[in-house]
This record gives structure tokens, C-alpha cells and sequence, in this order.
């Protein structure tokens, strides 16, 4: 008779090097899922997909649970970034960035009937346009209708651009072209910075990680990350004066400034608000941190520090230092 293969010990957060965490709180379950970019592409010899995590607390992790393993039908060999995964129409959905030699970086969707997968790839194309350099994608809902709002590459453009394109009801296709929110400059807190978030290299304007929340007075309002001063990845708000095709406004300063970015919204079992980013940005030191929200009155602002789960998070393990 086999041997039982013994059960992993759980991790710590702050032992899992992540970047882009994205965490499905499943109520029935009374768990959550932590999905992210986890460089298995850049592994010698691992196949390239996606892990996922599962946590009861957001301290103490389970995993890594393959979600996704490409197939070598599948498009994208490389820079698997960013996944989002979304519950619609009785599926779920994962979207996310890839590359290939001699094609553009593209977002594309992937579709499973477990949220832990194993996600398949919806059709043979990226949703974006295949002439343009794009990632970050994420999925609004707005009256019924589906949107993927996504990020055009700074690199191809020089002012990275927030566009949203309508979907077909199953998400497999755009049904319409891209429509222009707004570009990385027009908040004025930006600066330009090269390919490694910093001086040196052709320069430009970064647009990164889109998330888009209602808040209780009805406001719709985006989360979106760029380079600040003294080259800091931060987060950002931008607010819509409509619904998701605008026109959208910026705050004048960043929501978090200090080197942590690509953000999410999500709430706990009791109900509080966290947001979602990796901190610290590079250097093999990103972890997930989660950091408690204020969404009271009409705005979103950083409520008291997460010291049990948040502030753990951002300091790397010893032997990482």
C-alpha cells in the first residue's frame, strides 16, 4: 500500500514571495484565496503557470495549489503577470498578462468551474489588441455589462494609458474598441522613470493595476499604481464623474506612496475593507500586504495599520535580508 504523501506545513505570508496579490474570499468555505505573479517562468525547468494559496486568517497559508499550467498550445511563454480571478455567470474567470517572442504582451482570459481552477485557456487570443502592449487587465461589471479595463504599456506608448473595452457576455471577445481613460501624466504627481522603476533607460510614464470599487455614496473610484517621487511605486486614486467611461478625476496625491503597489479591495469575513498590494516593490522581496481601509464619508483612505497580518507582511523574512 502507498505511503500517504505528507501534509505541507503552512506558511507564513511573509514567507511567500508574491508580487500583484489577488485574494477571493470564499464565505461558504470560510476561506481565502491569494493568486499573484510567482515567477514560475523565470524557474529552471518549471512549467510556466500560476499558484494559488489558501488561508483561513490571511496570516497562515496553504499551498502552493497549481491553478494553472500552460500547455504548449497555449500562446504565451513568458512574464506570467498579474492574475485576477472573478466569479460570473456561474464560471470562473482568471485574467492575466503573458508574452511571447514576436508577439505583444496581451491580457487574456482563462476560465475554470473551481475559483482554484484548473483554469483553461477562453479562446486562442489575448482579449487586448494584439498590435498594442497592454497587461494588467481587470473586470468591471457595469448594468449588467462586462468591461475589461486594462493598462497600455508605457514602453510602446511613453504615456502609459487606462483604456476599457467592452466584452462579449462570456468574456471569450471584445465587443467594441477600446475606449481612453485617461494617461499616466494627467495626475500630476508621476514622474517619469526607465524600464527598472528608476533613473537610466529610455524614460517614461507608468499605468499599473487598475481596480475599480463603488463606494457607499455610490461613487465609482479606481485604484491604479504608478512611480511618484524618489522613484516610489505607489498607489492611486482616480475618481469618475459617470460610470466607467467617465470622465475620470484625479487626486492630487497618492492613497500610499511608500514603495508598494498594484493594489486590490477586498473584505474580510466581519466585514472590514483591506487593500491588497505587494510591498516591497523589487529585489526579490515582495510579499502581499494587507492594509486596512476607511471608505466612510465619500472618499477611501488608510485606516489603522494591520500589525497581526499587514506589518508582518512587509518585512522580508531574516535569511532574505
Amino acid at each position: 500500500m502507498p505511503h500517504a504523501r505528507p501534509a505541507r506545513p503552512p506558511l507564513s505570508i511573509r514567507s511567500i514571495r508574491i508580487r500583484d496579490p489577488f485574494i477571493v474570499p470564499l464565505r461558504e468555505r470560510g476561506e481565502y484565496l491569494m493568486f499573484g505573479t510567482n515567477m514560475l517562468d523565470e524557474i529552471p525547468g518549471a512549467a510556466p503557470g500560476f499558484n494559488c494559496f489558501r488561508s483561513r486568517d490571511l496570516t497562515t497559508w496553504d499551498g502552493p495549489i497549481p491553478c494553472f499550467r500552460a500547455s504548449a498550445r497555449f500562446w504565451g511563454t513568458r512574464d506570467y503577470w498579474a492574475p485576477e480571478v472573478h466569479h460570473w455567470n456561474g464560471r470562473w474567470y482568471m485574467l492575466a498578462s503573458f508574452i511571447a517572442p514576436g508577439s505583444r504582451r496581451g491580457t487574456h482570459a482563462l476560465v475554470a468551474d473551481r475559483p482554484e481552477g484548473p483554469y483553461e485557456p477562453l479562446g486562442a487570443d489575448p482579449l487586448t489588441p494584439q498590435d498594442w502592449e497592454c497587461l494588467d487587465g481587470t473586470l468591471h461589471i457595469e448594468d449588467g455589462r462586462p468591461w475589461l479595463v486594462f493598462c497600455h504599456e508605457w514602453l510602446q506608448v511613453g504615456d502609459g494609458g487606462v483604456y476599457a473595452l467592452p466584452l462579449a457576455d462570456d468574456l471569450s471577445r471584445p465587443s467594441g474598441p477600446p475606449v481612453l481613460l485617461f494617461t499616466a501624466s494627467q495626475a500630476t504627481w508621476t514622474i517619469e522613470c526607465g524600464p527598472h522603476g528608476g533613473p537610466g533607460g529610455a524614460m517614461g510614464r507608468v499605468t499599473d493595476g487598475p481596480w475599480l470599487h463603488r463606494l457607499p455614496d455610490g461613487q465609482l473610484i479606481m485604484l491604479w499604481s504608478s512611480f511618484g517621487e524618489n522613484f516610489q511605486y505607489c498607489v492611486a486614486v482616480v475618481r469618475s464623474a459617470g460610470g466607467v467611461l467617465g470622465p475620470w478625476r484625479h487626486d492630487a496625491l497618492p492613497l500610499l506612496k511608500d514603495d508598494g503597489g498594484h493594489g486590490m479591495l477586498f473584505r474580510t469575513f466581519d466585514g472590514r475593507l483591506q487593500l491588497a498590494l505587494h510591498r516591497p516593490n523589487g529585489n526579490g522581496r515582495e510579499r502581499a500586504f494587507f492594509q486596512p481601509m476607511d471608505e466612510s464619508g465619500s472618499g477611501l483612505r488608510l485606516a489603522t495599520v494591520n500589525t497581526s497580518s499587514g506589518d508582518a507582511a512587509v518585512r522580508p523574512p531574516a535569511e532574505m535580508l
